[in-house]
């Protein structure tokens, strides 16, 4: 019977208060989306970072005969034979290196044009001004810096290239896309906690009546506050099954049948379902008990239970 009562008050809350209910559903639906996927960026930023990381060479790039007249680094001319066997034996005795590729100025002429054959400068190069270079796999990418001191400014070597800043900096700037959802879903977390309190009091003060009665015929505080409690919570749990559909549907849509198939980004590996799947049950529950305590702990000063 009581159980009945207390289901029967949260039906006849949610209704009287419909506009405030749907302004706590939408908040936090809004909200729990941003957290989730928040989440899934950064899952998202892992994983490129050990796909691309464990891609990533170091290149030292050799001096050629136009280097030698423009470049400072290669002052004392072209690379030599000696200077090439010096640099593969000093390679081969690192134990933060993997593998070693040789890539010749003809390979590199040909890569270039390959990559960049409409561009105006690619018919005016010719093979002898590429570079020579050595292609260095790390078993560490966060060992460049052994790399860099070892080769940067000897005799023959033009520079020491690491791909790793050049992800680092992408990223950065995904990472502080993350911060800034982050920021955004905690002003909205902030929103939505206000009109859960507010819908709760607004709730308690119409029926301020009813709540007098109960406390005179001797009903307890929890009794008194459970209809309101499950009021928000219900509510919050709308807001939250909301952001999960808001999760899955762009899952589906903007990745599985947007960015995946788009030749542009085959290169990056997206995160599978599994790790959408998983904040769902988080989600979920945050969205239940978040707008549940709040409630408890407005109406404990407000009704004075």
């Amino acid at each position: 019977m009581r159980a009945q009562f207390v289901l029967s008050e949260i039906g006849v809350g949610l209704r009287r208060n419909l506009t405030m209910t749907f302004a706590v559903i939408v908040s936090v639906a809004l909200s729990l989306a941003l957290f989730g996927g928040s989440l899934l960026m950064s899952d998202q930023v892992s994983t490129m970072k050990g796909y691309w990381y464990d891609k990533v060479n170091v290149s030292v790039f050799l001096c050629n005969k136009s280097d030698a007249e423009s470049d400072p680094n290669c002052a004392k001319g072209a690379v030599t034979a000696d200077q090439k066997k010096e640099i593969v034996a000093d390679l081969d005795k690192m134990s933060v290196v993997d593998t070693v590729t040789h890539e010749s100025q003809d390979q590199a002429y040909k890569h270039y044009k390959e990559q960049f054959g409409d561009s105006p400068l690619a018919s005016s190069l010719t093979p002898d001004q590429m570079q020579e270079s050595y292609r260095i796999k790390l078993t560490d990418p966060e060992k460049y810096q052994v790399i860099a001191t070892a080769f940067d400014g000897r005799d023959g070597v033009q520079s020491v290239q690491d791909q790793k800043g050049i992800l680092d900096n992408l990223f950065e700037l995904l990472n502080g896309m993350n911060w800034a959802a982050r920021a955004v879903m905690a002003l909205m977390l902030v929103v939505a906690l206000m009109l859960i309190v507010n819908t709760v009091r607004v709730s308690a003060f119409s029926r301020r009546r009813e709540t007098g009665i109960m406390r005179l015929v001797g009903a307890s505080g929890f009794y008194i506050q459970a209809p309101f409690i499950m009021e928000a919570a219900v509510a919050g749990l709308i807001g939250g099954a909301v952001a999960c559909g808001f999760l899955v549907v762009a899952r589906y849509f903007i990745i599985d049948h947007g960015l995946a198939l788009s030749e542009k980004l085959n290169l990056i590996n997206f995160i599978g379902w599994d790790a959408v799947l998983k904040y769902l049950p988080l989600i979920l529950v945050t969205s239940f008990l978040m707008p549940a305590l709040a409630a408890f702990f407005a109406l404990r000063k407000y009704l004075k239970v």
